[in-house]
Protein backbone atom coordinates (compact mmCIF):
# COMPACT_ATOMS: atom_id res chain seq x y z
CA UNK A 1 0.00 0.00 0.00
CA UNK A 2 0.88 3.43 -1.12
CA UNK A 3 1.87 6.29 1.65
CA UNK A 4 -0.76 8.03 0.45
CA UNK A 5 -3.55 5.74 1.13
CA UNK A 6 -2.11 4.88 4.72
CA UNK A 7 -2.42 8.49 5.71
CA UNK A 8 -6.20 8.25 5.29
CA UNK A 9 -6.73 4.76 6.40
CA UNK A 10 -7.59 2.90 10.01
CA UNK A 11 -5.37 0.71 11.38
CA UNK A 12 -7.52 -2.06 10.23
CA UNK A 13 -6.57 -0.74 6.63
CA UNK A 14 -3.00 0.18 6.79
CA UNK A 15 -2.59 -3.63 8.39
CA UNK A 16 -4.21 -6.02 5.82
CA UNK A 17 -4.84 -4.45 2.60
CA UNK A 18 -2.63 -4.83 -0.53
CA UNK A 19 -3.24 -4.07 -4.22
CA UNK A 20 -3.91 -7.46 -5.78
CA UNK A 21 -6.96 -8.97 -7.76
CA UNK A 22 -9.17 -10.17 -5.57
CA UNK A 23 -10.90 -13.58 -6.30
CA UNK A 24 -12.62 -16.13 -4.30
CA UNK A 25 -12.22 -13.24 -1.41
CA UNK A 26 -8.62 -13.86 -1.66
CA UNK A 27 -6.40 -11.17 -2.43
CA UNK A 28 -3.81 -13.08 -5.16
CA UNK A 29 -0.81 -11.87 -7.45
CA UNK A 30 -1.54 -13.16 -11.21
CA UNK A 31 -1.31 -17.00 -11.77
CA UNK A 32 1.33 -16.49 -14.22
CA UNK A 33 3.19 -14.22 -11.50
CA UNK A 34 2.73 -11.14 -14.32
CA UNK A 35 2.91 -7.21 -13.38
CA UNK A 36 2.00 -3.99 -14.59
CA UNK A 37 3.65 -0.86 -14.24
CA UNK A 38 1.13 1.78 -12.87
CA UNK A 39 2.49 5.26 -14.25
CA UNK A 40 1.38 8.37 -12.87
CA UNK A 41 0.10 10.65 -15.98
CA UNK A 42 1.24 13.85 -13.95
CA UNK A 43 4.66 12.71 -13.89
CA UNK A 44 5.31 9.84 -16.15
CA UNK A 45 6.62 8.48 -12.88
CA UNK A 46 6.23 4.80 -11.69
CA UNK A 47 3.25 4.63 -8.72
CA UNK A 48 3.62 0.64 -8.19
CA UNK A 49 3.82 -2.39 -9.82
CA UNK A 50 0.41 -4.39 -9.58
CA UNK A 51 -0.61 -8.05 -10.48
CA UNK A 52 -1.60 -8.75 -14.47
CA UNK A 53 -2.97 -11.94 -14.95
CA UNK A 54 -4.69 -13.38 -17.82
CA UNK A 55 -6.98 -16.19 -18.98
CA UNK A 56 -6.29 -18.80 -15.54
CA UNK A 57 -7.14 -15.60 -13.83
CA UNK A 58 -10.15 -14.95 -15.41
CA UNK A 59 -11.46 -18.30 -15.32
CA UNK A 60 -10.71 -18.78 -11.45
CA UNK A 61 -13.17 -15.42 -10.88
CA UNK A 62 -15.84 -16.65 -12.95
CA UNK A 63 -15.28 -20.25 -11.03
CA UNK A 64 -15.63 -17.96 -7.48
CA UNK A 65 -18.43 -16.11 -8.86
CA UNK A 66 -20.77 -19.14 -9.92
CA UNK A 67 -19.65 -20.62 -7.01
CA UNK A 68 -20.94 -18.41 -4.73
CA UNK A 69 -23.92 -17.34 -6.94
CA UNK A 70 -27.03 -19.21 -5.88
CA UNK A 71 -26.25 -18.66 -2.26
CA UNK A 72 -25.96 -14.87 -2.78
CA UNK A 73 -29.11 -15.23 -5.16
CA UNK A 74 -31.14 -16.79 -2.57
CA UNK A 75 -30.49 -13.76 0.33
CA UNK A 76 -33.29 -11.59 0.56
CA UNK A 77 -32.76 -8.67 -1.07
CA UNK A 78 -32.57 -6.52 2.37
CA UNK A 79 -30.06 -8.67 3.25
CA UNK A 80 -28.20 -7.74 0.04
CA UNK A 81 -29.17 -3.98 1.07
CA UNK A 82 -27.33 -4.43 4.10
CA UNK A 83 -24.29 -5.29 2.30
CA UNK A 84 -24.36 -2.27 -0.39
CA UNK A 85 -25.20 0.16 2.25
CA UNK A 86 -22.40 -1.10 4.43
CA UNK A 87 -19.82 -0.85 1.51
CA UNK A 88 -20.80 3.07 1.01
CA UNK A 89 -20.29 3.46 5.11
CA UNK A 90 -16.85 2.07 4.80
CA UNK A 91 -16.17 4.64 1.72
CA UNK A 92 -17.63 7.79 3.61
CA UNK A 93 -14.55 8.29 6.15
CA UNK A 94 -11.73 7.60 3.43
CA UNK A 95 -13.18 9.69 0.59
CA UNK A 96 -9.99 12.01 1.05
CA UNK A 97 -7.41 9.19 1.17
CA UNK A 98 -9.52 6.32 -1.90
CA UNK A 99 -9.20 10.00 -3.74
CA UNK A 100 -6.03 10.19 -3.44
CA UNK A 101 -5.54 7.12 -4.98
CA UNK A 102 -7.86 7.80 -8.31
CA UNK A 103 -5.74 10.80 -8.70
CA UNK A 104 -2.72 9.03 -8.92
CA UNK A 105 -3.47 6.90 -11.55
CA UNK A 106 -6.02 8.75 -13.41
CA UNK A 107 -4.85 12.02 -13.02
CA UNK A 108 -8.24 13.95 -12.66
CA UNK A 109 -7.97 16.63 -10.30
CA UNK A 110 -8.42 16.07 -6.79
CA UNK A 111 -11.70 17.09 -6.02
CA UNK A 112 -13.41 15.56 -9.04
CA UNK A 113 -12.21 12.54 -7.47
CA UNK A 114 -13.42 12.92 -4.47
CA UNK A 115 -16.42 13.70 -6.32
CA UNK A 116 -16.59 10.50 -7.90
CA UNK A 117 -15.98 8.30 -4.64
CA UNK A 118 -18.88 10.16 -3.17
CA UNK A 119 -21.04 9.81 -5.81
CA UNK A 120 -20.23 5.58 -5.11
CA UNK A 121 -21.75 6.23 -1.85
CA UNK A 122 -24.95 7.39 -3.68
CA UNK A 123 -25.33 4.57 -6.06
CA UNK A 124 -24.53 1.72 -3.72
CA UNK A 125 -27.04 3.09 -1.71
CA UNK A 126 -29.40 4.10 -4.02
CA UNK A 127 -29.52 0.12 -5.81
CA UNK A 128 -29.42 -0.95 -1.83
CA UNK A 129 -32.91 0.72 -1.60
CA UNK A 130 -34.15 -0.42 -5.26
CA UNK A 131 -33.36 -4.26 -4.78
CA UNK A 132 -36.34 -4.49 -2.29
CA UNK A 133 -38.36 -2.62 -5.32
CA UNK A 134 -38.23 -5.49 -7.89
CA UNK A 135 -41.33 -6.14 -7.75
CA UNK A 136 -43.36 -8.22 -10.11
CA UNK A 137 -47.03 -8.03 -11.00
CA UNK A 138 -50.15 -9.89 -11.44
CA UNK A 139 -51.88 -10.34 -14.81
CA UNK A 140 -55.62 -10.55 -14.84
CA UNK A 141 -56.33 -13.84 -17.07
CA UNK A 142 -58.51 -14.56 -19.84
CA UNK A 143 -59.72 -17.73 -18.58
CA UNK A 144 -60.94 -18.74 -14.89
CA UNK A 145 -59.35 -20.53 -12.69
CA UNK A 146 -56.14 -19.25 -14.11
CA UNK A 147 -53.26 -17.21 -12.80
CA UNK A 148 -50.70 -15.36 -14.31
CA UNK A 149 -48.26 -13.77 -12.57
CA UNK A 150 -44.47 -11.81 -13.48
CA UNK A 151 -41.41 -12.29 -11.81
CA UNK A 152 -37.93 -10.76 -11.53
CA UNK A 153 -35.13 -13.03 -10.71
CA UNK A 154 -31.16 -12.72 -10.36
CA UNK A 155 -29.15 -13.40 -13.88
CA UNK A 156 -25.98 -14.99 -12.45
CA UNK A 157 -22.71 -14.10 -13.10
CA UNK A 158 -22.07 -10.69 -14.58
CA UNK A 159 -18.98 -9.76 -16.48
CA UNK A 160 -17.79 -6.39 -16.27
CA UNK A 161 -15.35 -4.28 -18.65
CA UNK A 162 -14.67 -0.29 -17.84
CA UNK A 163 -12.89 1.80 -19.12
CA UNK A 164 -10.13 4.35 -17.23
CA UNK A 165 -11.68 8.00 -17.13
CA UNK A 166 -14.28 7.30 -14.28
CA UNK A 167 -12.32 4.20 -12.80
CA UNK A 168 -15.13 3.91 -9.46
CA UNK A 169 -18.41 5.24 -11.42
CA UNK A 170 -18.09 2.95 -14.59
CA UNK A 171 -17.76 0.26 -11.38
CA UNK A 172 -20.01 0.74 -8.84
CA UNK A 173 -23.26 2.27 -11.40
CA UNK A 174 -22.95 -1.50 -12.56
CA UNK A 175 -21.44 -3.64 -9.48
CA UNK A 176 -24.22 -2.08 -7.26
CA UNK A 177 -26.80 -2.96 -9.88
CA UNK A 178 -26.05 -6.63 -10.26
CA UNK A 179 -25.50 -6.97 -6.58
CA UNK A 180 -28.45 -5.74 -5.43
CA UNK A 181 -30.37 -7.93 -8.21
CA UNK A 182 -28.49 -10.59 -6.65
CA UNK A 183 -25.74 -11.65 -8.99
CA UNK A 184 -22.18 -12.16 -8.64
CA UNK A 185 -19.62 -10.46 -10.16
CA UNK A 186 -16.28 -10.69 -12.20
CA UNK A 187 -14.67 -6.99 -12.81
CA UNK A 188 -12.09 -6.11 -15.19
CA UNK A 189 -11.15 -2.74 -14.76
CA UNK A 190 -8.86 -0.58 -16.96
CA UNK A 191 -4.92 -1.66 -16.31
CA UNK A 192 -4.53 2.19 -16.09
CA UNK A 193 -6.54 2.87 -13.01
CA UNK A 194 -7.14 -0.79 -11.67
CA UNK A 195 -6.29 0.02 -7.55
CA UNK A 196 -9.49 2.31 -8.03
CA UNK A 197 -11.58 -0.94 -8.71
CA UNK A 198 -9.79 -3.06 -5.60
CA UNK A 199 -10.52 -0.33 -3.36
CA UNK A 200 -13.66 -0.68 -4.77
CA UNK A 201 -14.17 -4.45 -4.08
CA UNK A 202 -12.25 -3.40 -0.44
CA UNK A 203 -15.21 -1.09 0.47
CA UNK A 204 -17.85 -4.11 -0.70
CA UNK A 205 -15.48 -6.85 0.94
CA UNK A 206 -15.96 -4.81 4.40
CA UNK A 207 -19.88 -4.38 3.85
CA UNK A 208 -19.68 -8.05 3.87
CA UNK A 209 -19.92 -9.33 0.54
CA UNK A 210 -19.49 -13.14 0.63
CA UNK A 211 -16.18 -14.64 -0.61
CA UNK A 212 -17.09 -14.89 -4.55
CA UNK A 213 -19.82 -12.35 -4.49
CA UNK A 214 -17.24 -9.60 -6.04
CA UNK A 215 -14.11 -10.64 -8.00
CA UNK A 216 -11.44 -8.29 -9.85
CA UNK A 217 -9.21 -9.17 -12.42
CA UNK A 218 -6.36 -6.98 -13.79
CA UNK A 219 -5.42 -8.49 -16.38
CA UNK A 220 -5.20 -8.80 -20.70
CA UNK A 221 -8.18 -7.20 -21.89
CA UNK A 222 -8.34 -9.60 -24.66
CA UNK A 223 -8.10 -13.00 -22.72
CA UNK A 224 -10.48 -11.85 -19.97
CA UNK A 225 -13.05 -11.02 -22.67
CA UNK A 226 -13.00 -14.33 -24.52
CA UNK A 227 -13.35 -15.90 -20.71
CA UNK A 228 -16.34 -13.85 -19.95
CA UNK A 229 -18.21 -14.33 -23.48
CA UNK A 230 -17.04 -18.06 -23.86
CA UNK A 231 -18.27 -19.11 -20.70
CA UNK A 232 -22.21 -20.06 -20.44
CA UNK A 233 -22.41 -19.62 -16.75
CA UNK A 234 -21.15 -15.43 -17.81
CA UNK A 235 -24.72 -14.23 -18.28
CA UNK A 236 -24.25 -10.78 -19.20
CA UNK A 237 -21.42 -8.72 -19.96
CA UNK A 238 -21.45 -4.77 -19.40
CA UNK A 239 -19.02 -3.01 -20.98
CA UNK A 240 -17.39 0.04 -21.35
CA UNK A 241 -15.10 1.10 -24.12
CA UNK A 242 -14.54 1.97 -27.72
CA UNK A 243 -16.91 1.20 -31.08
CA UNK A 244 -14.21 -1.04 -32.18
CA UNK A 245 -13.88 -2.98 -28.83
CA UNK A 246 -18.18 -3.28 -28.26
CA UNK A 247 -18.46 -4.32 -32.16
CA UNK A 248 -15.96 -7.50 -31.41
CA UNK A 249 -17.89 -8.46 -28.16
CA UNK A 250 -21.04 -8.40 -30.40
CA UNK A 251 -19.08 -10.84 -32.53
CA UNK A 252 -18.54 -12.96 -29.82
CA UNK A 253 -22.02 -12.80 -27.89
CA UNK A 254 -23.82 -14.27 -31.33
CA UNK A 255 -22.05 -17.49 -30.88
CA UNK A 256 -23.13 -18.17 -26.99
CA UNK A 257 -26.01 -15.59 -27.11
CA UNK A 258 -24.16 -13.61 -24.22
CA UNK A 259 -26.29 -10.58 -23.24
CA UNK A 260 -24.63 -7.32 -23.38
CA UNK A 261 -24.87 -3.36 -22.07
CA UNK A 262 -22.46 -1.59 -24.25
CA UNK A 263 -21.55 1.83 -23.49
CA UNK A 264 -19.29 3.18 -26.53
CA UNK A 265 -18.64 6.62 -26.37
CA UNK A 266 -19.81 10.07 -27.84
CA UNK A 267 -19.72 12.85 -29.45
CA UNK A 268 -21.96 15.55 -27.71
CA UNK A 269 -23.44 18.39 -29.54
CA UNK A 270 -24.38 21.38 -27.73
CA UNK A 271 -26.61 24.15 -29.18
CA UNK A 272 -25.97 27.44 -27.85
CA UNK A 273 -29.25 29.43 -28.80
CA UNK A 274 -29.18 33.30 -28.92
CA UNK A 275 -31.33 34.23 -26.13
CA UNK A 276 -28.75 33.18 -23.58
CA UNK A 277 -26.58 35.15 -21.38
CA UNK A 278 -23.42 34.76 -22.91
CA UNK A 279 -21.09 35.04 -20.03
CA UNK A 280 -23.00 32.40 -17.78
CA UNK A 281 -22.97 30.00 -21.25
CA UNK A 282 -19.23 30.45 -21.76
CA UNK A 283 -18.33 30.08 -18.05
CA UNK A 284 -20.42 26.80 -17.41
CA UNK A 285 -19.19 25.86 -20.95
CA UNK A 286 -15.39 25.85 -19.71
CA UNK A 287 -16.16 24.30 -16.32
CA UNK A 288 -17.85 20.92 -17.73
CA UNK A 289 -15.80 20.92 -21.07
CA UNK A 290 -12.12 20.64 -19.59
CA UNK A 291 -13.80 18.01 -16.87
CA UNK A 292 -11.74 15.11 -16.09
CA UNK A 293 -9.39 16.76 -18.93
CA UNK A 294 -12.60 16.16 -21.38
CA UNK A 295 -11.88 12.68 -21.02
CA UNK A 296 -15.48 11.99 -20.53
CA UNK A 297 -17.97 9.57 -22.51
CA UNK A 298 -20.89 12.40 -22.25
CA UNK A 299 -18.55 15.52 -22.79
CA UNK A 300 -19.81 18.64 -24.50
CA UNK A 301 -17.86 18.47 -27.58
CA UNK A 302 -19.57 20.04 -31.01
CA UNK A 303 -20.26 23.48 -29.75
CA UNK A 304 -23.05 25.05 -32.85
CA UNK A 305 -23.27 28.55 -31.60
CA UNK A 306 -26.34 31.14 -32.74
CA UNK A 307 -24.44 33.31 -35.04
CA UNK A 308 -26.05 36.34 -33.23
CA UNK A 309 -23.21 35.32 -30.00
CA UNK A 310 -21.12 33.22 -31.78
CA UNK A 311 -18.10 35.46 -32.35
CA UNK A 312 -18.62 37.08 -28.39
CA UNK A 313 -18.67 33.71 -26.83
CA UNK A 314 -15.69 32.38 -28.99
CA UNK A 315 -13.81 35.08 -27.76
CA UNK A 316 -15.05 34.60 -24.34
CA UNK A 317 -14.28 30.61 -23.93
CA UNK A 318 -10.94 31.11 -25.39
CA UNK A 319 -9.97 33.30 -23.17
CA UNK A 320 -11.39 31.31 -19.71
CA UNK A 321 -9.94 28.27 -21.39
CA UNK A 322 -6.57 30.36 -21.87
CA UNK A 323 -6.48 31.23 -18.27
CA UNK A 324 -7.43 27.60 -16.88
CA UNK A 325 -4.15 26.15 -14.67
CA UNK A 326 -2.86 22.41 -15.67
CA UNK A 327 -1.18 20.57 -12.93
CA UNK A 328 -0.65 17.45 -11.21
CA UNK A 329 -4.28 16.16 -9.64
CA UNK A 330 -2.35 16.63 -6.07
CA UNK A 331 -2.39 19.71 -6.35
CA UNK A 332 -5.29 22.13 -5.02
CA UNK A 333 -4.91 25.17 -7.49
CA UNK A 334 -4.79 22.87 -10.13
CA UNK A 335 -7.88 22.91 -12.80
CA UNK A 336 -7.04 20.65 -15.54
CA UNK A 337 -4.97 17.22 -14.92
CA UNK A 338 -3.02 15.08 -17.84
CA UNK A 339 -4.81 13.07 -20.15
CA UNK A 340 -4.14 9.38 -19.55
CA UNK A 341 -1.29 8.53 -21.50
CA UNK A 342 1.23 9.51 -24.46
CA UNK A 343 -0.79 7.51 -26.72
CA UNK A 344 -4.25 9.66 -25.95
CA UNK A 345 -2.46 13.19 -26.15
CA UNK A 346 -1.34 11.94 -29.20
CA UNK A 347 -4.47 11.11 -30.70
CA UNK A 348 -6.25 14.71 -29.98
CA UNK A 349 -3.27 16.81 -30.81
CA UNK A 350 -3.27 15.01 -34.43
CA UNK A 351 -7.25 15.70 -34.41
CA UNK A 352 -6.57 19.66 -33.53
CA UNK A 353 -3.50 19.59 -36.62
CA UNK A 354 -5.65 17.91 -39.07
CA UNK A 355 -8.84 20.20 -38.32
CA UNK A 356 -6.16 23.12 -38.50
CA UNK A 357 -5.09 22.13 -41.76
CA UNK A 358 -8.47 21.88 -43.08
CA UNK A 359 -9.36 25.37 -42.15
CA UNK A 360 -10.02 26.05 -38.66
CA UNK A 361 -8.76 28.68 -36.37
CA UNK A 362 -6.87 28.01 -33.28
CA UNK A 363 -8.20 30.63 -30.76
CA UNK A 364 -5.72 29.19 -28.09
CA UNK A 365 -4.42 26.36 -26.82
CA UNK A 366 -3.32 23.62 -29.57
CA UNK A 367 0.08 22.35 -27.72
CA UNK A 368 1.66 20.41 -25.00
CA UNK A 369 3.33 22.63 -22.34
CA UNK A 370 7.11 21.88 -21.65
CA UNK A 371 8.18 19.19 -18.67
CA UNK A 372 6.85 16.02 -17.36
CA UNK A 373 2.85 14.41 -17.82
CA UNK A 374 0.75 13.77 -20.41
CA UNK A 375 -0.73 17.41 -20.52
CA UNK A 376 -2.39 19.24 -23.69
CA UNK A 377 -3.71 22.74 -23.15
CA UNK A 378 -7.45 23.38 -23.29
CA UNK A 379 -8.38 24.28 -26.91
CA UNK A 380 -10.89 26.47 -28.76
CA UNK A 381 -11.47 25.98 -32.79
CA UNK A 382 -13.04 28.47 -34.47
CA UNK A 383 -14.57 27.89 -38.06
CA UNK A 384 -15.04 24.24 -37.64
CA UNK A 385 -17.05 22.79 -40.84
CA UNK A 386 -19.12 19.35 -40.27
CA UNK A 387 -16.58 17.59 -42.34
CA UNK A 388 -13.39 18.35 -39.88
CA UNK A 389 -12.24 15.67 -37.80
CA UNK A 390 -12.78 17.37 -34.00
CA UNK A 391 -16.66 17.54 -35.49
CA UNK A 392 -16.79 13.91 -36.80
CA UNK A 393 -14.68 12.11 -34.20
CA UNK A 394 -14.90 11.32 -30.57
CA UNK A 395 -12.29 13.94 -28.93
CA UNK A 396 -12.02 12.81 -25.53
CA UNK A 397 -9.82 15.76 -24.39
CA UNK A 398 -9.91 19.35 -23.66
CA UNK A 399 -10.47 20.76 -27.06
CA UNK A 400 -13.84 22.66 -27.29
CA UNK A 401 -14.75 23.49 -31.66
CA UNK A 402 -17.72 26.02 -32.16
CA UNK A 403 -19.64 25.64 -35.10
CA UNK A 404 -21.92 29.21 -35.80
CA UNK A 405 -25.81 28.33 -37.00
CA UNK A 406 -28.68 30.29 -37.55
CA UNK A 407 -31.96 28.34 -37.35
CA UNK A 408 -33.00 25.39 -35.29
CA UNK A 409 -34.06 22.85 -38.32
CA UNK A 410 -30.40 23.18 -39.70
CA UNK A 411 -28.78 22.86 -36.14
CA UNK A 412 -30.91 19.64 -35.79
CA UNK A 413 -30.18 18.44 -38.56
CA UNK A 414 -26.17 19.21 -37.96
CA UNK A 415 -26.03 18.15 -34.24
CA UNK A 416 -27.38 14.34 -35.72
CA UNK A 417 -25.15 13.97 -37.81
CA UNK A 418 -22.77 11.99 -36.18
CA UNK A 419 -22.58 7.75 -35.71
CA UNK A 420 -22.63 8.41 -31.83
CA UNK A 421 -25.79 9.00 -30.11
CA UNK A 422 -25.28 9.27 -26.03
CA UNK A 423 -26.11 12.84 -24.83
CA UNK A 424 -26.64 16.33 -26.15
CA UNK A 425 -27.10 19.34 -24.57
CA UNK A 426 -28.94 22.28 -25.24
CA UNK A 427 -29.15 26.25 -23.59
CA UNK A 428 -31.85 28.39 -24.39
CA UNK A 429 -34.65 30.26 -22.37
CA UNK A 430 -37.58 29.48 -24.88
CA UNK A 431 -39.59 26.32 -23.67
CA UNK A 432 -40.89 25.61 -27.36
CA UNK A 433 -36.93 24.98 -27.95
CA UNK A 434 -36.12 23.44 -25.44
CA UNK A 435 -39.09 21.11 -25.98
CA UNK A 436 -38.53 20.40 -29.92
CA UNK A 437 -34.43 20.14 -29.24
CA UNK A 438 -35.01 17.20 -26.33
CA UNK A 439 -37.46 15.38 -28.31
CA UNK A 440 -35.71 16.43 -31.92
CA UNK A 441 -32.05 14.76 -30.94
CA UNK A 442 -31.21 11.46 -31.71
CA UNK A 443 -29.37 10.73 -28.36
CA UNK A 444 -30.03 8.91 -24.83
CA UNK A 445 -29.58 11.65 -22.74
CA UNK A 446 -30.90 14.98 -23.28
CA UNK A 447 -29.64 18.45 -20.68
CA UNK A 448 -31.35 21.30 -21.31
CA UNK A 449 -29.83 24.34 -19.32
CA UNK A 450 -28.02 21.59 -17.56
CA UNK A 451 -25.02 19.67 -17.53
CA UNK A 452 -24.76 16.40 -15.97
CA UNK A 453 -26.96 13.53 -17.19
CA UNK A 454 -26.02 11.18 -14.80
CA UNK A 455 -27.33 9.85 -11.20
CA UNK A 456 -28.52 7.33 -9.35
CA UNK A 457 -32.10 7.35 -9.91
CA UNK A 458 -32.25 8.04 -13.55
CA UNK A 459 -31.34 5.36 -16.74
CA UNK A 460 -28.03 6.25 -18.45
CA UNK A 461 -27.05 4.97 -21.80
CA UNK A 462 -27.32 6.09 -25.43
CA UNK A 463 -28.24 5.41 -29.33
CA UNK A 464 -27.25 4.52 -32.36
CA UNK A 465 -23.26 4.20 -32.01
CA UNK A 466 -23.49 5.10 -28.81
CA UNK A 467 -24.13 1.17 -27.35
CA UNK A 468 -27.42 -0.51 -25.70
CA UNK A 469 -28.47 -1.21 -22.88
CA UNK A 470 -28.92 1.17 -19.53
CA UNK A 471 -27.53 1.36 -16.17
CA UNK A 472 -28.66 3.62 -13.27
CA UNK A 473 -32.70 3.68 -12.55
CA UNK A 474 -34.92 1.06 -12.15
CA UNK A 475 -33.75 0.03 -16.00
CA UNK A 476 -30.49 -0.40 -14.69
CA UNK A 477 -31.83 -2.57 -11.89
CA UNK A 478 -33.57 -4.93 -14.60
CA UNK A 479 -31.14 -4.94 -16.57
CA UNK A 480 -29.49 -7.99 -14.54
CA UNK A 481 -32.66 -9.80 -14.10
CA UNK A 482 -34.65 -12.15 -15.78
CA UNK A 483 -38.58 -11.84 -16.88
CA UNK A 484 -39.80 -15.47 -15.69
CA UNK A 485 -43.66 -15.11 -16.24
CA UNK A 486 -45.96 -18.23 -14.25
CA UNK A 487 -49.17 -19.74 -15.74
CA UNK A 488 -51.05 -21.68 -12.90
CA UNK A 489 -54.46 -23.43 -14.19
CA UNK A 490 -57.29 -24.84 -12.09
CA UNK A 491 -57.22 -22.70 -9.45
CA UNK A 492 -60.17 -22.09 -7.20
Amino acid sequence: MTNTLNAGMNAETEQGFVFKQLIGGAWVDAAGGGTWELIDPATEGLIARVPFGGREDAEAAVDAAAAAFPAWAKRTPYERAEVLNRAAAWIRPRVAALARVSTEESGKPLAEAKAEWTSACGYLEWFAGEGVRAYGRVIPARAPGRRITVLHQPMGVIGTITAWNFPVYNLVRTWAAALAAGCTVVGRPSEYTPRSAMLLARALQAGGAPDGVINVVNGDPAAVAEVMMADPRVRKVAFTGSPRVGKLLMDQASRTVTRLSLELGGNAPVIVFGDVDVERAAKSAVTWKTRNCGQVCVAPQRFYVHESLYRAFAERVAELMGALRLGHGLDESTQVGPLINETQRERVADLVARSVAAGAKLETGGERPAGQGYFYRPTVLSEVTPDMPVHTEEVFGPVMPLIPFRDADEVLGLANRSEYGLAGFVLTNDLNTSVRMSEGLEVGLVCVNDWLPATPEAPFGGVKGSGFGRETGSEGLLEYMETKTVFTGGVG
